[in-house]
């Protein structure tokens, strides 16, 4: 009886035994990468946050009218896939979208003109809803929703109620005015000139566009904290006059403020350009640098980034 006992519980034992050995040979599923949408993938805003997320671990569908050019095989390299798509095409953005957890979308006024522009916004909304997108980021303007009269800003804001009238589950991010802009200012700054029709104690907010990525990657990475608001984003805030000092020392040139007035601005610059200056004066953007520096404190200033930049007066 005594020696059945002990075969039984050695039965048992081995049983034992060799359920855990099965269960902990048993790998557990990977878990795979959401896969994100990237519009504009080739472009600033588009390819800096599909390189931020896919340093985040995101598989990203890059979305382009081009995918053999060279920006879109630089991405591929990357590890992100490149699909073709038009905005003009609502048959591509669906079959952009199969299988696709969210979306970043940018759109683009100062090509395609306002009008055009909100038409892209409905055509991308309409894709993501057909498609039960869970997350749609959209990137709108600093202040888009305060009427400010700029048509390329009130487009923005066009789109975002499209966006709120749509049932999806969105973030809105409205950045400032990018510090990478500063590219199309390079050939008057390396003549001398800094021209501007704003007075050199005017204060002004920048952001750069790897910044945008990064806080779209947080959106997509922490949900819960991001889902159905829409944010002012900005790295730094100066005086023209601090960025005119900063252009100054960081790139190595001897600048002079030229202040022109505002009807010869306008009339070399634009309506609407001069109506952004303008506005740019009074109220301004107005994003919460302080609070956004303390919660995200690898913000790019604007002397990080002017001393990242590829060109500078002298070698």
């Amino acid at each position: 009886m005594r020696r059945l006992f002990f075969i039984v519980i050695g039965l048992f034992s081995l049983l034992a035994i060799g359920a855990c050995s099965s269960e902990d040979s048993i790998d557990p599923e990977p878990q795979q990468p959401r896969v994100i949408l990237v519009t504009g993938a080739t472009g600033t805003q588009g390819g800096a946050v599909a390189r931020e997320l896919l340093s985040r671990g995101f598989s990203v569908r890059g979305l382009s009218r081009n995918p053999d050019s060279d920006k879109a095989k630089a991405l591929i390299e990357l590890g992100a896939t490149v699909v073709k798509g038009d905005f003009d095409d609502p048959a591509s953005l669906s079959a952009a979208l199969v299988g696709v957890d969210g979306m970043f979308a940018v759109t683009n006024a100062n090509v395609y003109g306002p009008a055009k522009e909100v038409q892209h916004g409905r055509n991308l909304i309409s894709a993501a809803t057909q498609a039960n997108l869970n997350h749609f980021v959209f990137s709108s303007a600093s202040q888009a929703e305060t009427g400010t009269g700029i048509p390329h800003f009130d487009s923005k804001y066009e789109i975002e109620k499209v966006l709120y009238e749509s049932g999806l589950n969105y973030t809105i991010v409205r950045p400032v005015e990018f510090m990478n802009n500063v590219r199309y200012q390079r050939n008057a700054l390396t003549s001398g000139l800094f021209i501007d029709p704003r007075s050199l104690d005017e204060r002004h907010q920048w952001i750069a566009a790897r910044d945008i990525g990064f806080m779209v990657g947080e959106a997509f990475d922490h949900p819960n904290e991001w889902l159905g608001k829409a944010v002012n984003i900005a790295g730094d805030e100066l005086t023209v006059g601090e960025y005119m000092a900063l252009l100054s020392s960081e790139l190595d040139l001897e600048l002079t403020h030229q202040k022109i007035p505002w009807d010869e601005y306008e009339s070399v610059s634009g309506e609407e350009m001069a109506m952004m200056y303008r506005w740019f004066v009074d109220p301004g953007y107005q994003a919460d640098v302080q609070s956004l520096r303390q919660r995200y404190p690898s913000l790019t200033t604007m002397q990080e980034y002017l001393r990242d930049l590829e060109w500078v007066a002298k070698n």
